[in-house]
């Protein structure tokens, strides 16, 4: 990280997850960080480019997907933009911000050349209206629990104070003043997340309900522009084109990025082998016959996917302890990745993906830490089923289990199906594969049994995914609640955050009360194998935040 003091605080950093290619077209340090190639574009500037997903929002305040960041990330920016080595650079802003010694007051100059796509300059209000937006509780942000760490957004996003006494304040038309409630080591890397981008009042106040519906009802201020997008959940086909009016647009090369939805991995492999896409997905075996192609990319990603059960309802078997510990110890992960998936995922060890942060001394992974709960067990799978079985007065369960309907997912929650049924006698399984927009869509509204999503990573901190899971936060779907576990993740957030090592032991140990619990049941650490032309150099990919950037990508034929 590169906040100044974080430094000072000793806080966790960015360790070894980082671009992991062969055949990208860009360099491997010895680090793992991707450095630019410096060559020359050559032929046609434009990347096709294969997704698994329709875009559920163009929305900066209501995203809260990977399909949908990558595209406001490209087509957005704010006060900073990752490096291709996943570091936090000035972009709206004209450098680095003045950052108080107590790491709660930050001044922020912007630059001045920035400009939106209708070529009006973004001003420190553009950002003050922004982070308004998403922290009001009437726009009903998933997000907003981010803002957090922003003075006053916890109370404002509750509806105990008014929006504007959010603590971020123009000074002028290209300065800002943004205080936090406290100091926060990953705050730098917000900056750089979309939740975290300027919105122009004038523009969503026109099209109200309809802003960002279309690629047309919104102005942008990114490398660049949003079009032929039709509609979120819906559409299978949107580009980005070059933004003549982005302040940098000299280091932009490429004229277009074409998006295309492609749910079948054999159908992108296909349009690959035929030249008709630049860069697909592959699973399976597809991936595995893939291993020595010189276009194949692996991609490990600080994200774990995941299986929610559903405990809303008091008398919901799921609340059984037990019952989670049967599921858990029936599915064996090592053959997931290994036989199903093929494509880089590997074993999960916790909640927390491996190899994301280390203790503030720099030596232990969180992961070696809070050690490994994740067991394939058949024997215990079977002796906690017994014991749910007794507790809940039940002889067979009947769950379903919800996932999206892309490939692999549906390759997923079958394998994960055919594993429970093997392992507990008289629990029976179905599964309900649904396009990406409709499961989230069901998820929020506790419409499942069973779910099985994932969280990527919004900046390198555990806390990342510990804050998840606190009882009556929107992402905690299954509504998993543990007293214990809140006060834990409560105390690194408050008492502890300006502590290192305590903050560390709150959270190594709210990692261990809710694996300890299995209150959520991980499946896999994820990574994508990817096919990319050889053509295609410096493709900006980070396993943290919004995955992908294209700024710096380019053809060379």
């Amino acid at each position: 990280m590169k906040l100044k003091k974080s430094f000072a605080f000793g806080f966790i950093t960015l360790f070894s997850l980082s671009l992991a290619a062969c055949g990208n077209g860009g360099k491997t340090d010895d680090s793992g960080s991707a450095a630019s190639t410096g060559g020359k574009p050559s032929g046609e500037q434009v990347f096709r480019v294969n997704v698994l997903q329709e875009m559920p929002s163009a929305d900066l305040s209501l995203a809260t997907d990977t399909i949908s960041f990558t595209a406001l990330n490209n087509v957005y920016e704010g006060i900073y933009r990752l490096d291709l080595d996943n570091n936090p650079q000035p972009a709206g802003a004209a450098e680095k911000a003045e950052v108080s010694e107590d790491g709660v007051t930050y001044k922020i100059k912007l630059n001045e050349d920035a400009k939106w796509s209708d070529g009006q300059p973004v001003k420190a209000e553009d950002y003050v209206y922004g982070w308004q937006r998403t922290v009001d509780p009437a726009t009903a942000s998933e997000y907003a629990y981010l803002f957090e760490s922003v003075k006053n957004g916890a109370d404002i996003a509750a509806g105990k104070k008014d929006k504007g006494e959010l603590g971020i304040k123009a000074v002028g038309d290209y300065e800002l003043e943004v205080t936090l409630e406290k100091a926060t080591p990953y705050f730098d890397y917000l900056l750089a997340f979309p939740s975290f981008f300027p919105q122009r009042k004038d523009i969503v106040e026109k099209y109200g309900k309809e802003y960002a519906a279309n690629s047309d009802n919104a102005v942008y201020n990114g490398p660049f522009v949003l079009a032929d997008f039709d509609g979120p959940g819906t559409d299978t086909e949107w580009s980005y084109k070059k933004n003549k009016d982005y302040w940098d647009a000299d280091t932009v090369k490429l004229d277009e990025v074409k998006t295309n939805v492609v749910k079948e991995a054999p159908t992108s492999y296909n349009l690959f082998q035929d030249g008709q896409a630049d860069d697909v997905i592959l699973t399976g075996e597809l991936a595995q016959q893939a291993a020595n192609d010189p276009a194949l990319v692996i991609q490990k990603e600080a994200s774990t996917q995941y299986m929610e059960l559903n405990q809303i309802d008091e008398n919901s078997p799921y609340r059984n302890e037990n019952l989670r510990k049967a599921i858990s110890y029936s599915i064996d992960r090592k053959s997931l990745v290994e036989n199903i998936l093929g494509d880089g995922s590997v074993e999960p060890k916790g909640l927390v993906p491996a190899d994301m942060s280390k203790d503030p001394d720099g030596k232990e992974d969180f992961t070696a830490a809070a050690g490994d709960k994740i067991e394939y067990d058949k024997a215990k799978a079977k002796e906690y089923w017994e014991k749910a079985k007794k507790e809940l007065k039940i002889d067979s369960l009947e769950m379903d289990i919800l996932s999206s309907d892309a490939d692999s997912s549906k390759k997923t929650v079958e394998y994960v199906q055919g594993a429970i049924e093997e392992a507990l006698d008289g629990v029976k399984v179905t599964v309900s594969p649904v396009p990406f927009s409709v499961r989230l869509d069901r998820s929020n509204k506790g419409d499942f049994k069973a779910v099985i999503g994932g969280w990527g990573a919004d900046y390198v901190d555990p806390s990342s995914f510990l804050d998840l899971f606190q009882t009556g936060v929107p992402y905690n779907r299954g509504r998993y609640s543990n007293p214990e576990y809140d006060k834990l993740v409560k105390s690194a957030a408050t008492t502890n955050a300006n502590d290192p090592e305590k903050r560390w032991d709150d959270m190594v140990n709210a990692e261990k009360t809710i694996m300890g619990d299995m209150g959520v049941i991980p499946l896999y650490q994820k990574a994508e194998a990817h096919l990319r032309a050889e053509k295609v150099k410096d493709v900006g990919f980070h396993p943290a935040g919004a995955q992908y950037d294209f700024k710096w990508t380019y053809i060379s034929e």
